[in-house]
């Protein structure tokens, strides 16, 4: 139990050490994103890039793929701590801003803006408000039994499942280089993109600071039942509507900035809840668990097929589905 002053904070030391070993190899993932690449640059050259002191690779490490690299980190991060919001108040390690209709409520609104001939600086705010819409829509349907964990899930997957279709629809009806560009925008990527997105993914995250630290402490009763919180003088369904909007603001503001990277939401707070054996997803080790995840699958992409890349969204789905289906395997193997 950490004290400080009137304030205390129970810190489990196993979390603490996994937070402090995946931070570690967070770090060894950023030193190799920059090494690797055409031209190979030394690790040494890429510190003495880092710190300052003038090597011929300053253009290479620090203006071609430090942003990306950074970028992949905050991005990882962000969906680490929406999807351990929205799975803490589902109470379902199957819900993540790809599963309940996030994703597709940004990517609609980002195809008919990207099929429609709009300027590209609208594609992400257009996103943004694709994603909040899709959650409005949501918690409408989820809030009105309390936002019960089965009833969110449910009506997620059933937005989920109509927006995908809507989207569907207008690439099927759109130029092709249009579709095509939607559709790049749909799988997930990070190229082209650097320090304006990250830009926007840090501030979403500071300005959301203080609702993400009493989110934090709030996690702490989402698996009471409602009326054991009651008892204890909690507001169940307005904690849960809070935690839950906190996460979907978080989910569509990354999504709007590098597109629909699938299943590290869905990953992260798991791995992170395993890794630390604790009954829900801790959300810190989330966030640094999603950051090493989409870091190495961007240096995955880019590497892998060299020097053709893929984008960062299919290699986070090709971890996704397997973890998808052995969640699904798992729960049918759980006695009744």
């Amino acid at each position: 139990m950490l004290r400080l002053g009137p304030v205390s904070l129970q810190v489990r030391r196993r979390a603490v050490l996994v937070g402090v070993v995946t931070t570690g190899l967070l770090l060894v993932a950023g030193v190799l994103s920059l090494s690797l690449g055409t031209p190979y640059v030394a690790t040494p050259d890429v510190l003495r890039a880092l710190s300052g002191a003038g090597t011929p690779y300053d253009l290479v490490v620090l203006d071609l793929r430090l942003p990306r690299l950074v970028l992949a980190a905050a991005a990882g991060a962000a969906f680490g701590v929406a999807g351990t919001l929205i799975q803490s108040v589902a109470r379902n390690p199957l819900a993540s801003p790809d599963i309940i209709g996030i994703t597709q409520g940004a990517g609609l609104a980002a195809t008919i803006a990207l099929t429609s001939g709009a300027a590209a600086v609208l594609v992400a705010p257009s996103a943004l408000l694709g994603g909040l819409a899709a959650a409005v829509l949501l918690l409408a349907l989820g809030a009105r039994h309390g936002l019960a964990a089965q009833r969110f899930v449910l009506a997620g997957v059933a937005v989920a499942f109509a927006l995908r279709a809507v989207t569907e629809v207008v690439l099927l009806t759109a130029d092709p280089i249009d579709g095509l560009r939607a559709q790049i925008w749909l799988i997930g990527t990070l190229a082209g993109k650097g320090w304006t997105e990250t830009v926007w993914i840090a501030a979403t995250l500071a300005v959301l600071l203080p609702v993400l630290a009493w989110a934090g402490w709030a996690l702490n009763s989402s698996a009471l039942d409602d009326d054991t919180a009651r008892g204890i003088g909690l507001r169940p369904v307005a904690r849960r509507i809070g935690l839950a909007g906190t996460g979907v603001v978080v989910a569509a503001m990354v999504t709007a900035q590098v597109g629909a990277v699938d299943f590290v939401a869905l990953v992260a707070p798991q791995l992170a809840r395993r890794l630390v054996r604790a009954e829900r997803p801790p959300m810190v080790c989330a966030a640094l668990v999603g950051a090493l995840l989409l870091v190495l699958a961007d240096l995955a992409g880019r590497r892998l097929f060299a020097p053709t890349q893929l984008p960062a969204g299919v290699l986070t789905a090709a971890i996704g589905g397997p973890y998808l289906m052995f969640l699904l395997l798992r729960g049918r193997r759980r006695p009744s």
